[in-house]
C-alpha cells in the first residue's frame, strides 16, 4: 500500500514539473549577456549499466549543438562559465537502478572547433566513468523518465544549489545530433532577446 501511494505521488510530481517545464518563462539578463557555457552531466546522475555511456553522450552532442550555435563559447572550466548547462539522460523508468560515479565530469582537456569538426578534450581510461561502472554499489534514482536540460547562473557559490534559469524537459530531448532541447533553449534566448529590444 504504501509503496503504491509513494508511485502515486512521485507520478503527479513528475507530470507537474514537466507541465511546469513546457511553460516559457523570461530568460534573466545573465543569461542574454553570457558568452562563456559549461556543460555538466547531473552530478546526482547515476550510470545505467544498459547505457553508461548515455551522460556522457548527451554532454558531447550538447557541446557540439553549442559551438554549431555560435551564441556562447563551451568552456571546461566553471570558474570561466557566465552560464552552467546541466544535462541528464532519461531512461524512461520513473524508478531505475543505477552506478554513482562522481567523475563523470571529470575532463581534462579542451574544447575546439575546425572548419569541418568539433573536437571535444580526450580522456584516459583511467578516466573514464564508465569503465567499471559495477565497481561501486548501485543506487535508486527516481523520476529520471525524461532527458533533462537546465540553465543555471555561473560565477556563484554552488550555482546548481539554485532554481536554474531556464529548464526542459522531456522525451529524446537529448536526443543524438539533432539534441531538441537546445533547440528550444536558441527560441527562448531569441525570444527573451525581442522582448528585451521592445523594453524602453
Amino acid at each position: 500500500m504504501r509503496a503504491s501511494v509513494l508511485v502515486a505521488v512521485l507520478l503527479l510530481t513528475v507530470s507537474h514539473g514537466f507541465a511546469k517545464d513546457k511553460k516559457k518563462p523570461t530568460l534573466p539578463p545573465y543569461v542574454l549577456t553570457a558568452q562563456n557555457v559549461a556543460i555538466l552531466v547531473d552530478p546526482d546522475a547515476g550510470i545505467s549499466p544498459d547505457n553508461p555511456l548515455a551522460n556522457q553522450t548527451a554532454q558531447k552532442d550538447v557541446e557540439t549543438a553549442i559551438l554549431r550555435w555560435g551564441r556562447f563559447n563551451p568552456v571546461l572550466s566553471l570558474q570561466l562559465a557566465d552560464i552552467i548547462i546541466v544535462v541528464r539522460k532519461g531512461n524512461g523508468h520513473l524508478v531505475d537502478r543505477t552506478f554513482p560515479d562522481p567523475r563523470q565530469n571529470n575532463r581534462p582537456g579542451s574544447i575546439t572547433q575546425t572548419d569541418n569538426s568539433i573536437a571535444v578534450g580526450a580522456q584516459t581510461a583511467s578516466q573514464n566513468p564508465s569503465a567499471h561502472p559495477t565497481t561501486a554499489p548501485s543506487q535508486t534514482e527516481i523520476g529520471g523518465v525524461y532527458d533533462s536540460f537546465a540553465v543555471y547562473e555561473g560565477h556563484v557559490n554552488d550555482p546548481l544549489d539554485s532554481p536554474p534559469a531556464w529548464r526542459y524537459m522531456a522525451k529524446d530531448a537529448l536526443h543524438s545530433h539533432d539534441v531538441p532541447a537546445v533547440d528550444e533553449f536558441r527560441k527562448a534566448v531569441a525570444e527573451a532577446e525581442k522582448a528585451a529590444a521592445k523594453k524602453p
